[in-house]
């Protein structure tokens, strides 16, 4: 809702976009069309693709290298904040360095409370919604 208010732009990679295509086709069929509807209404941005010599360049960036093309998106969009569950890219740990030098990477929990400013109130009632 954030995006399309406008309180933020959001950015995503072609690649997530189509992970999330996937995900929804094989899993959850029905709401195929409502992401796809939200996908129109918000507005988004797409990340610059890295290329091929640009994942070369930076194996160890992230802990599982199918994830390095998903963080170089974001870092060639020059993201303000780099929202995900993705352990590899949120915990603070050795594994996580590298990635994190060059993105500010939370939770969208984290990102809720710490960047839009929501109250425990506000999390609690949306954590357990599909």
């Amino acid at each position: 809702m954030h995006a399309l208010k406008g309180d933020y732009q959001l950015v995503l990679s072609t690649l997530v976009v189509d992970q999330a295509r996937r995900w929804f086709r094989k899993n959850l069929p029905s709401a195929e069309g409502r992401f796809e509807r939200f996908l129109s209404s918000v507005g988004y941005s797409k990340a610059p693709e890295p290329t091929k010599i640009q994942i070369n360049r930076h194996p160890t960036l992230v802990r599982d290298v199918k994830d390095i093309p998903v963080a170089l998106a974001a870092m060639n969009a020059r993201v303000d904040y780099f929202v995900s569950e993705d352990k590899d890219f949120t915990d603070e740990d050795a594994t996580t360095y590298e990635v994190r030098r060059h993105l500010k990477a939370m939770r969208p929990v984290i990102f809720l409370r710490e960047v839009m400013g929501w109250s425990s109130e506000e999390l609690e009632k949306i954590r357990y919604r599909d």
